[in-house]
């Protein structure tokens, strides 16, 4: 069922935008800019949460609080640490060789903000077992661009699919948008019947 209120998604990314549609919610696109940068110490779950809230706020702020915003954040995670977008071919290469034959977490946060002062979030830890994949698959696979802007150089609707033999979570969630926690939010806010 279709919400008459519309909100915001604070991401350009496009899976994000595919996967808010299934909610059937009424919803506009704003790119939120904000400072990635993790916090000496801080941990896993903190972080995806509070680059969420970050996210929201700053939506929030752009639209001129006019309307609710959602925002949203993925990061994978092996062996306690954070692996994030590639920033070279190389260095997604290097990702996927270290998530071969492996189990990691995908912490994917989500947050709603009404206003300044109301922000709710959630979080979905999901894992993702990967096969052997072999180095010339790999470095096949990095020449395209498909690893280039997503956390841990990896798309599991994409081409690493085929790699992928478990998942024990949220699909959704490993797309970049966790739906349950996603409609939960609206849900609480009136936004989503």
């Amino acid at each position: 069922m279709n919400s008459r209120q519309s909100i915001i998604l604070a991401s350009g990314s496009p899976r994000r935008r595919e996967l808010l549609k299934q909610l059937a919610v009424n919803f506009d696109v704003a790119s939120a800019n904000i400072d990635e940068s993790l916090i000496e110490g801080e941990a896993p779950r903190d972080y995806v949460l509070r680059l969420s809230r970050k996210k929201a706020l700053e939506g929030f702020r752009h639209c001129g609080g006019r309307l609710p915003v959602l925002g949203s954040d993925t990061i994978v995670l092996l062996d306690g640490e954070i692996l994030g977008k590639p920033e070279s071919r190389k260095e997604a290469e290097g990702m996927l060789m270290r998530l071969s034959g492996r189990t990691h977490q995908v912490y994917s946060g989500v947050a709603l903000a009404l206003n300044p002062d109301n922000v709710t979030d959630a979080l979905n830890i999901t894992s993702v077992t990967f096969v052997d994949m072999s180095l010339a698959w790999v470095r096949q696979y990095c020449q395209s661009d498909e690893p280039m802007d997503k956390a841990g150089a990896y798309a599991v609707q994409g081409a690493t699919g085929q790699y992928i033999s478990r998942i024990d979570g949220s699909y959704s969630g490993v797309m970049g948008l966790p739906l349950y926690e996603t409609a939960e939010l609206l849900r609480r806010a009136g936004l989503l019947t």
